[in-house]
């Protein structure tokens, strides 16, 4: 199968450059699929911090999740655009493999004994590349990770508890400098 050709013939990616991404056709497919059914394609970056991610972002991005991770998330395995059924605790039933596997991606000898409708829920999967660093200007291939949702949020987990912190701690300083002591609750 023939790779498709997208953005410049040399990207440079921190202290090394990668010579023309190569993005596979089946990655593309996906995309129009996504297209039809009505997702959005535009990358959920907020506008004041695009500027710290490249031009070719968007390539870099689709070489990352389809071509190096084939289109699975790479700490669980689970497949992109597909629904999943899944338990609160990341258990899931692959379909592919006909079993069920856990929060990591492995098999699991035994499926659950008992299945509760309360317990069971079912997920659409949505990969996106993931900064290992949490730095979006650090692009290099060993720092970005093809991750769905789930795993994506755990990682991202001592993050945004730091951000939560930082954003109250603002809140409070601005109401002390200008409408007197910040009210919690």
């Amino acid at each position: 199968m023939q790779p498709l050709w997208l953005g410049p013939q040399t990207a440079g990616f921190g202290a090394f450059e990668i010579q023309a991404l190569r993005v596979p056709s089946n990655a593309l497919q996906v995309l129009s699929r996504t297209s039809v059914l009505g997702y959005r394609l535009s990358m959920p970056i907020r506008p004041q911090f695009r500027w710290f991610y490249p031009i070719d972002w968007r390539e870099l991005s689709i070489v990352i999740r389809f071509e190096r991770a084939k289109g699975r998330c790479e700490r669980c395995a689970r497949p992109h655009g597909q629904i999943v059924i899944c338990f609160g605790d990341g258990r899931w039933w692959d379909a592919e493999c006909g079993g069920w596997r856990d929060g990591q991606g492995r098999p699991l000898r035994h499926g659950p004994e008992t299945i509760s409708l309360t317990e069971i829920r079912s997920t659409r999967v949505y990969l996106a590349t993931a900064h290992l660093d949490h730095d979006p200007a650090n692009n290099r291939p060993r720092n970005l990770k093809a991750l769905c949702q789930r795993c994506h949020m755990l990682h991202d987990q001592n993050e945004h508890r730091r951000q939560r912190w930082l954003t109250l701690r603002m809140r409070k300083s601005f109401g002390d400098l200008f409408t007197g002591p910040y009210k919690f609750g």
